[in-house]
Order: C-alpha cells, then structure tokens, then sequence
C-alpha cells in the first residue's frame, strides 16, 4: 500500500503565496511517485488538526515558508501529534530562522559572518548604529529577503519601514561581491550556484519571478572559495542538527573572502528554486527530490 502524504502549504507569513507554488510542485511530483496526495492549504489551525486527525497521513510533506512554517512552530505541532513531516525538526527551524542566534552558531564553528548587531527598529531609529555605511538591515526572523534594507546613505536609513517599531532588527556589514548558495542533502553539499540578480540585489522579486537573475552552477569563483563555500554549509548543517535538505546563503569577494548570510532549513522548492537545480546538476530530478524528502520524514518520538 502507497504512503499517504498531506502536502501542507499557504499558511500565515509573507511567503503564503511561493509556499503555495511549492505546494503544488511537490504535490504532482509525489503523485508521480505513487503517494497518495492530499493537499491543505493552511489557513485555520483548528481545521488542520481536524483533517490531520481524519486522513491520518503517514508523513506531512512540510511546504510552509518563512514564520510559523519554518520556525518551530508546525514542528512542534506535529511532533506532539506524532505525525513524521519532511525538513528539519523544531529546534534547528527556531535556530535557523533566528539570524542573530544562527550568527552565533556560526562565529563558535569558525564560520565567516558580517560584522553587525542586532536592535530593534525603534532604537535603530532612535540611536543609529555602531556598523558603518553601507550596512544591511533585516528582520532576525524572515525569510526569503522580506523586509531587507540596503542602506548607503542617511536618506536609505529614512526609508526603512517596519510597522511594528519593536521589531527585532539586524544590522550588518553589506558585503560587497557574488551572491553565492550552497544545498545539503544528507549532510553532503551539492555545489556552489552564484545569483546574478539583473538589477538591484537578490531580493524577494529575483528569487520568485522567472528571468529576473542568472544562475552560474557552478559559481565561478576560484577553488579555495568555492570549497571553503561547500565546507561551511556542510558544518552549519550540522551544527544546527539539520533534516535531510538545507541551503546556505553567502557572499564572497577577495578582501572578505565566504562570508555566510543565513541558513534556510526548508528552503523553496518552486520551478525557480535553488535547491531543485543544484540537485538536477547533480545529477537527480524533482521528483526524486521530494520522494527522498518523504522517506527521510521524521518526528521527535514521545518515550512512554
């Protein structure tokens, strides 16, 4: 008898709507594969655990991005219900989606971070910052580049926007150069791709819309740095005891060398994604992809 899997995607963040393409994505490739699919869009939490409670799916198939869908918050949800889902367990999502802890993590593994602080908007405002211009400012828990600033003059810093003034805030070094990723799977890097973003920077718009950025796989950037790339999204899989997939974003350039920017511990899967192209390089195909993220779903077992 053929697994049944709940595709879980939508949700309550940002991301809804590219979690959504995901959803569907990995909801074809998986009937593909054999599985019984049933599809959610969640938008109710009540109705979710009432249609967890009457499918009785043998693994969740984690589509969610950004809060409440990478966080922790749906892992904990399922663990308690003892449901497997794909991706990695609560406490590497809350860590990984936490940018200053992350930074942490980094900085104790000997993994390269910019320079920076974390505050809140208000102070930043307020107090300005001790990082010198041109400085990058993000929310510490986001994905996907929602809400990140580049700020290279004072009237930049005026145009930052956040409606709740106490949000935490990043400020960080703005790192000049490629615009590097690298996935994991299994605890194996992939390759290194390099983004080209045809105008502006890599944000929300040239990861999700169709030939708005170039991607070199692999990146051309010389052999140290590309295996130094490879080295570090190995070791911050591991240290934050990631489930089979992860992404790590970076950038490099001479002076700094790989500098690592965050780690996505369920990262897109849409036709665009970065991690389905690396592992089409590789050698593999999407529906693959997400079979092997099935068979390797897991949840924290509750001893009785």
């Amino acid at each position: 008898m053929s697994k049944k899997v709940l595709v879980l995607a939508g949700g309550f963040s940002a991301e809804r709507e590219v979690s959504l393409v995901t959803g569907r994505g990995a909801a074809a490739a998986l009937r593909e594969c054999g599985y019984k699919v049933i599809e959610h869009d969640l938008t109710d939490t009540a109705a979710l655990i009432k249609t967890l409670w009457e499918e009785k799916p043998d693994a969740v198939f984690n589509a969610l991005h950004g809060n409440w869908g990478e966080d922790g918050e749906i892992q904990g949800l399922l663990d308690l219900l003892q449901i497997p889902y794909t991706h990695s367990g609560l406490k590497a999502s809350a860590v990984g989606m936490d940018k200053d802890l992350t930074k942490w993590i980094c900085q104790s593994a000997g993994i390269k971070v910019p320079f920076g602080e974390k505050t809140t908007f208000r102070a930043l405002r307020q107090n300005g910052t001790m990082v010198a211009m041109p400085y990058v400012v993000k929310p510490v828990s986001d994905g996907s580049s929602v809400g990140v600033y580049i700020v290279r003059t004072p009237e930049d810093l005026q145009a930052i926007d956040y409606a709740d003034e106490e949000r935490e805030i990043l400020v960080e070094k703005y790192i000049e150069g490629k615009e590097l990723t690298v996935s994991v799977l299994n605890g194996k890097a992939l390759t290194v791709t390099e983004m080209r973003p045809k105008s502006g920077f890599y944000d929300y718009r040239a990861k999700y819309t169709d030939g708005v950025t170039e991607h070199v796989i692999p990146a051309e950037i010389p052999e140290a740095a590309f295996n130094t790339a490879l080295r570090y999204a190995e070791k911050l899989h591991r240290a934050l005891g990631c489930n089979t997939v992860s992404r790590t974003d970076m950038r490099y350039n001479e002076k700094d060398g790989v500098v690592v920017l965050e780690i996505n511990t369920n990262p897109g899967m849409t036709p665009l994604s970065l991690v389905p192209e690396q592992f089409k390089y590789a050698g593999g195909s999407y529906r693959e992809l997400c079979r092997i993220l099935v068979e390797e779903a897991k949840c924290r077992k509750i001893s009785r």
